[in-house]
């Protein structure tokens, strides 16, 4: 049969197939889980080649409650009340398949070709069938890989044995070695509502990072998209991944710049979620379903989400899980209060103690340091009514660490807040856009801000020696890439 090639996206997307034939790859790869040596490149297959153009953005649901004839509206954002259970009112013509940014997935098959910056040669994955059980995605392990370089990327899909139908080109660059001194640079966000987005085709802060040309890599801290309002079942919340990453603005970043992904509650169940929770208000999804999807929708090694990375000799990053291993929030807080669990800790603390990396970031889900505005708000490591005891211990020992700060997520606002009681500095990414930016009244500026901003964007950090001393600088910037704070730490010790 005779093909056709036409390409769908500048530079990112190569379509090689019979005209409607596919598979496609319309929600783009993700690559992510970098190390000096390996990678993990996420796949999907999908049926069609662009993301369904529909008026319906979220399916229309109301709410059956106890001692209400008849069906309710939906209360009124944040409250998710337990004994409300939902109804989906899709009209009779419609399915998920048609709403907005629907793309249904598809069979087929899957491999990555890939060559360090300068080689001529490609490498080749074996190819692998998607599975449909997982919606339709795999994930491929590159290793062997060479550290502190660039490789490019191009990862193709066919049917089973059949031709290539369509290639995605892309690009990772690895970590440096454990004893190079080298400039790193990522950026950090989170808080990305599609209803919040600020541009049709998706997100500003995108375009405006990969315009930098300077970071190695992104974290998503979590709350990726928000599934209280609209997926009540499986089939919604794969759907809700699809609308957000087949946004042309995240296929183009996310296909260019390696990424760590972390969860919070709303992209694993319901606002401030713990694993015990009893709700009916999420319908057929369920918190287990939602921990699975995040597994199968990201690049991620294994099951066990908290991890640690090494860049170069100055800095090492902790990503924590804040969510799987959680006592109730609403539990007394006290010392066997945990929202880490015993075990994370105990990980967190030995290997933070083992690392020789002169600047050292754990990158939270959740605030460690406050003030919160709302007092007997319970989700925290901040507030008397949620998880203190801990937060305090956690401060304590971070405290203790040279050179070791704190970026957090869940805040849907920027700022720096150095902790009255131990010292230590934590950053606040703030949400991906200025229609999400909420929480804090800016007027509202307390002893322990060093700067507060109720506004969209994302956190740069870049680690850097200078004269031989190494430096960190964390910039906030605005969601078109403006500079609107910065803020240099100096490594003692040196």
């Amino acid at each position: 049969m005779r093909t056709l090639c036409v390409a769908l996206t500048a530079a990112s997307l190569i379509a090689c197939a019979a005209p409607a034939d596919g598979p496609y790859q319309a929600t783009g790869i993700k690559v992510g889980e970098i190390t000096p040596t390996s990678a993990i490149v996420w796949t999907r297959l999908t049926a069609a080649a662009e993301r369904v153009d529909a008026e319906m953005i979220r399916p229309p649901v109301r709410y059956r409650q106890p001692g209400v004839d008849g069906l309710v509206d939906p209360p009124v954002w944040p409250a998710t009340p337990a004994d409300w259970s939902p109804v989906v009112e899709l009209p009779d013509s419609m399915g998920v398949q048609d709403l907005e940014g629907a793309v249904p997935g598809a069979e087929g098959e899957t491999r990555v070709r890939y060559r360090a910056a300068g080689d001529d040669e490609w490498q080749l994955t074996e190819w692998g069938a998607v599975d449909p059980e997982r919606d339709y995605t795999r994930q491929i392990t590159l290793e062997g890989l060479s550290p502190g370089t660039e490789y490019a990327l191009a990862v193709e899909a066919r049917p089973a044995g059949g031709d290539v139908s369509v290639t995605v080109e892309g690009r990772l660059a690895t970590a440096p070695g454990p004893n190079v001194p080298t400039r790193v640079v990522f950026g950090s966000v989170t808080g990305q509502d599609y209803i919040n987005k600020d541009r049709d085709d998706g997100f500003n802060i995108y375009p405006a990072m990969l315009a930098r040309n300077d970071l190695d890599f992104f974290v998503h801290t979590g709350d990726i998209l928000y599934y209280d309002s609209w997926a009540k079942n499986l089939e919604l919340a794969r759907w809700g991944w699809a609308q957000m990453f087949s946004l042309p603005t995240n296929v183009e970043f996310h296909r260019l710049m390696p990424t760590y992904f972390m969860k919070d509650d709303h992209d694993v169940w319901i606002n401030d979620a713990w694993p015990t929770q009893q709700s009916l208000y999420m319908g057929d999804f369920t918190f287990e379903q939602g921990q699975g999807v995040f597994l199968e929708q990201v690049p991620m090694a294994s099951a066990r989400t908290y991890r640690t990375f090494r860049w170069g000799q100055d800095l090492q990053i902790w990503m924590t899980e804040a969510r799987d291993y959680r006592d109730a929030n609403d539990a007394p807080d006290g010392p066997n209060k945990t929202m880490w669990g015993q075990e994370q800790i105990d990980w967190f603390m030995e290997t933070v103690a083992a690392s020789d990396a002169t600047f050292k970031i754990l990158i939270a889900p959740t605030p460690l340091t406050g003030p919160y505005i709302d007092p007997i708000e319970m989700d925290n490591h901040t507030n008397e009514a949620g998880f203190l005891t801990e937060g305090r211990r956690l401060l304590e020992f971070i405290a203790s660490q040279e050179n070791m700060y704190v970026i957090a997520g869940d805040r849907h606002y920027q700022y720096v807040i150095e902790d009255p009681e131990s010292g230590v500095r934590e950053y606040a990414t703030g949400p991906a856009s200025n229609e999400h930016a909420r929480g804090w009244d800016n007027d509202d500026v307390r002893p322990e801000h060093r700067y507060i901003n109720v506004v969209g964007g994302f956190l740069l950090t870049t680690v850097v020696r200078r004269n031989g001393i190494p430096r960190m600088l964390m910039q906030h910037f605005g969601v078109n890439g403006e500079l609107l704070y910065e803020d240099v730490r100096v490594a003692t010790g040196f």
